[in-house]
């Protein structure tokens, strides 16, 4: 077993170089505490407890470490800056804070791969099981939380512009097949903020549990993240077709 207290410790610790009166920052401190809420909730539904539970605890305490040096330097969570879950692998193993969160360092690679490719795209195949348990954990407990971050925070937090450049937007028709399809949306085929936000509604497409989609129900994440925007218009008639493939879909995954 882990010392989970002590590891929050030592993360607060870390944090605490930072600005905190920083929005992002900030928000970025309250979603890594989300994300273990989300891990817990994953854990007690899908029966994982013992160690596999505290490991995956702990990688969802560590999964964005990356995040706070990222906004230090570049007041962005662009990866096209610097890709954040490589620099948390720099933090944490290259520079070797990953002691300061547990002694023990027999579970070091799942650590490390799980940090690594918890924001892919695509993981790789053929991951041994007992990583890619917690590779899917992790993957699917940040995404939950996407979809709390998403219902509170504001457009000029998450995306940097203006409500009314914002609003000024159209969904691109190649992101409206990718819903029709129910596909992830690759972040190269992004070509705006709408587009972004339409992304995030996306990751239901990629989530591996059923109790994430229990989750996600419980909540209402889809339909609340889209109320509280003020569509208009052709951008309103995208975001309806949107919510309703999502919220089929979620349906689908419920039963």
């Amino acid at each position: 077993m882990f010392d989970i207290l002590k590891a929050k410790e030592s993360f607060m610790n870390y944090v605490r170089q930072f600005d905190l009166t920083n929005d992002k920052i900030h928000l970025k401190l309250v979603h890594t505490l989300e994300v273990v809420r989300t891990t817990e909730y994953l854990c007690l539904y899908e029966n994982i407890t013992g160690v596999e539970r505290d490991l995956a605890y702990l990688i969802a305490l560590l999964h964005d470490i990356g995040r706070f040096e990222q906004i230090k330097r570049f007041n962005s969570f662009d990866d096209r800056n610097i890709d954040h879950a490589k620099l948390g692998v720099q933090v944490l193993f290259k520079e070797g804070m990953i002691r300061n969160f547990i002694d023990d360092d027999q579970y070091d690679e799942i650590i490390e791969k799980a940090i690594a490719y918890h924001s892919l795209y695509k993981i790789p195949n053929n991951l041994e099981p007992s990583l890619l348990k917690q590779v899917l954990l992790i993957r699917d407990s940040d995404k939950l939380d996407n979809f709390r971050v998403k219902n509170i925070e504001s457009i000029q937090t998450l995306f940097s512009i203006s409500d009314a450049d914002f609003y000024s937007q159209r969904v691109s028709q190649n992101i409206l097949k990718d819903i029709e399809n129910h596909t992830l949306i690759l972040k190269e085929n992004r070509h705006n903020e709408v587009d972004m936000w339409v992304s995030y509604m996306a990751f239901v497409f990629d989530l591996n549990f059923k109790s994430s989609y229990l989750f996600i129900r419980e909540n209402d994440y889809i339909h609340r993240n889209m109320e509280r925007l003020h569509f208009t218009g052709d951008l309103k008639e995208d975001m309806l077709f949107v919510e309703k493939t999502c919220q089929s879909y979620i349906e689908e995954k419920c039963m």
